[in-house]
């Protein structure tokens, strides 16, 4: 946000923390553990519909070896091509593919599958789009499944009521996207708190975790992360 480290609780753009950290430095300290890729989010393009914080992804992008999946704002052909010069290795976008789902299944296929991933973040099983402030009726399961039968294989879902919670992910929600859909890569975003749920998430075959909070807060340690991730 604005070129700072942020997190929001819940999506909630009233409920905003800022961090002294600098994104670079976060990342490189990432880097430092181990980790081989990072979740970069573009707050105010989410909220606005069109990215502006290109620079930050093209600062991490340009002094770690971190692979960068950005997100926030991306609904055009211009604003994927113009995320890649800028350094990612792959994108993850939700809003476009609720309203315009043959254009995000379009994309799958003129970028490739490995490089779009789809963000589908729910609030009780309905997806929510536009940096989680605009609710829609759309079924999540019926949503992962439309693109599923298009060639996806990477999907981010976050249990928007417990991001940024540290309450621990959302098992049971994991575990049925891999049951219907045992081929896909599932990252699983929201709740985490500790190496253990991490553990857990992994047991179930879920591909990613995405945290946030539990390391900016100090529950999550580094040197814990860099042991896991050797012996993982």
């Amino acid at each position: 946000m604005k070129g700072r480290t942020a997190r929001l609780t819940q999506g909630d753009y009233k409920r905003e923390t800022v961090y002294d950290q600098s994104p670079l430095e976060v990342a490189k300290q990432f880097e430092d553990a181990g980790v081989s890729r990072v979740h970069l989010v573009d707050l105010e393009g989410a909220r606005r519909g069109a990215s502006i914080n290109f620079e930050v992804l093209e600062t991490i992008s340009g002094h770690t070896n971190l692979e960068v999946s950005f997100s926030g704002g991306l609904y055009t052909d211009g604003d994927i091509i113009k995320a890649y010069e800028y350094g990612a290795k792959s994108i993850i976008a939700a809003t476009i593919a609720a309203y315009r789902p043959d254009y995000f299944s379009s994309w799958i296929l003129s970028y490739g599958r490995e490089r779009i991933m789809l963000g589908a973040d729910a609030i009780n099983g309905k997806v929510a789009i536009r940096g989680w402030q605009k609710d829609t009726e759309i079924d999540l399961f019926e949503h992962i499944e439309y693109f599923f039968n298009r060639g996806l294989k990477y999907v981010k879902t976050t249990d928007i009521p417990k991001h940024g919670t540290m309450t621990g992910p959302s098992l049971e929600l994991y575990k049925e996207i891999l049951e219907r859909f045992p081929q896909i890569s599932l990252l699983a975003s929201g709740g985490v708190s500790s190496i253990d749920d991490i553990e857990k998430l992994r047991e179930l075959g879920v591909w990613g975790v995405v945290f946030g909070k539990a390391f900016y807060e100090g529950a999550l340690n580094l040197k814990d992360l860099e042991r896991y991730l050797v012996s993982a």
